[in-house]
């Protein structure tokens, strides 16, 4: 153990855990205890606590809490975030999310109902941003589709899971993705490339598993109106990120372009398309408050020696840059699960990840993909967590019910054990490099 490392320099995080668990076995709800208080109560922790060898006074705490807070990354990811509220606001408000949905309603063949299902999720969370938006929106759908058809509510339910927790994973403006991106270091571009190729064989078998599962009697579902201008500026953004333009200007355009179909449509006039941009900022005010606040905990951690001491002990019995992506892996998952939030989970373990990814030569998009995946796939598996919660009640079941039928995110992480067995044979050669 080196002089730096630290059990006490966790206890702010194990704090955490146990008062954020404790809270929601309580309640009967974990989703009751306020994430921001519950960090802003382990940062107090944080500041009481004096490691042997320690003699910080309390503003130099204070210094050490603000630096780390206010690190550059933190602010752009917050204005990051407060811009993806803005467009998806705005796109919510104007109409795109109602002709996504219908668009993709009127191409689907009645024998294909779950793969249509799966791939309108797909493409409606993958251009909102959301996973929770694209539930909020075509989770009644598939209530009613269910309905007309005489199909498992179950099965349908989580089909729009998965396809909702694929645009979570892999979509340019989601703050799971920009999270894993800024932590890391790496483009939304990089990213996405490495993380869809990793996860496009879940897909591929999603679909299979959902062409074969028989469902309902084969009766024409309804579609509502939709208009294709509408769609545009999901569109823009996708092309806009994939050209490669920064994050801010991809979403900055998509703003625009969603305003102006607004005003063209009726949907929007000037002072309401204010008022839906400050509304969609205020969605993401609490995650930019969280952000900053954890990235501050995590840097009180970092100067108590508590980060060395996790390093330490998730790198202990790690072999190669294999054992370090199972840390990682872990990493995130543990505190997806605790949190029932992947964004806090990539968050927090965002710095330590990094610091086993340099430890062993892994490279830094395959970390910020296996965050992603890890973090997403788990959220898509938890019966507590809000998007289970959500289906089950709009089709009034149970959520441990839909939990069996999750096929893409228990194929996410069938995906992310491949990518970390294939990356470290490449890694392998970097890692001994290194160490020499």
């Amino acid at each position: 153990m080196t002089k730096q490392s630290n059990f006490v320099g966790l206890l702010p995080l194990i704090f955490f855990i146990v008062i954020y668990v404790l809270t929601g076995v309580y309640a009967d709800n974990f989703s009751s205890m306020p994430l921001l208080v519950a960090f802003t109560l382990s940062v107090v922790v944080a500041l009481m606590i004096q490691p042997k060898g320690k003699k910080d006074t309390f503003e130099e705490k204070m210094n050490i809490f603000t630096k780390a807070a206010g690190d550059s990354d933190i602010i752009m990811m917050v204005l990051i975030f407060l811009l993806a509220g803005a467009f998806y606001s705005v796109t919510d408000q104007m109409g795109a999310v109602n002709s996504i949905v219908n668009f993709g309603l009127s191409i689907i063949p009645s024998n294909m109902v779950l793969v249509g299902i799966f791939i309108i999720g797909c493409i409606l969370s993958f251009a909102m941003g959301t996973s929770m938006g694209a539930i909020t929106a075509l989770a009644p759908i598939g209530v009613g589709v269910a309905e007309q058809v005489g199909g498992n509510p179950a099965l349908i339910m989580a089909t729009v899971v998965g396809g909702a927790m694929f645009g979570d994973n892999c979509s340019f403006v989601s703050d799971t993705t920009i999270a894993a991106c800024r932590t890391q270091g790496v483009t939304l571009k990089e990213k996405f490339k490495y993380n869809f190729i990793t996860v496009l064989p879940a897909i591929i078998g999603t679909v299979i598993l959902l062409a074969i599962i028989p469902f309902g009697n084969g009766a024409e579902t309804a579609v509502g109106e939709y208009s294709l201008i509408n769609i545009t500026p999901y569109v823009l953004i996708i092309v806009a990120a994939l050209a490669g333009l920064h994050v801010m200007g991809v979403l900055a355009l998509g703003v625009v372009a969603g305003i102006v179909i607004g005003f063209m449509n009726g949907s929007l006039d000037y002072l309401s398309a204010l008022e839906s941009v400050q509304r969609g900022m205020g969605w993401m005010q609490n995650l930019g408050m969280i952000a900053i606040v954890v990235s501050g905990l995590v840097g009180l951690m970092k100067h108590y020696g508590g980060i060395d001491f996790l390093l330490e002990k998730i790198t202990a019995r790690s072999n190669g840059a294999f054992g370090g992506q199972v840390g990682i892996a872990s990493l995130v998952s543990l505190i997806t699960l605790a949190t029932t939030n992947n964004t806090i989970g990539i968050l927090t373990a965002g710095t330590i990840a990094k610091d086993i990814s340099e430890k062993y030569g892994i490279n830094k998009v395959q970390t910020a993909s296996l965050l992603d995946i890890c973090g997403c796939a788990m959220n898509g598996l938890m019966p507590y967590a809000g998007q289970f919660l959500m289906v089950a009640g709009l089709a009034q079941i149970s959520p441990v019910s839909v939990m069996p039928y999750a096929f893409y995110p228990m194929l996410m992480l069938v995906m992310a054990l491949i990518s970390m067995v294939y990356f470290s044979k490449k890694a392998a050669p970097i890692a001994a490099t290194k160490a020499a």
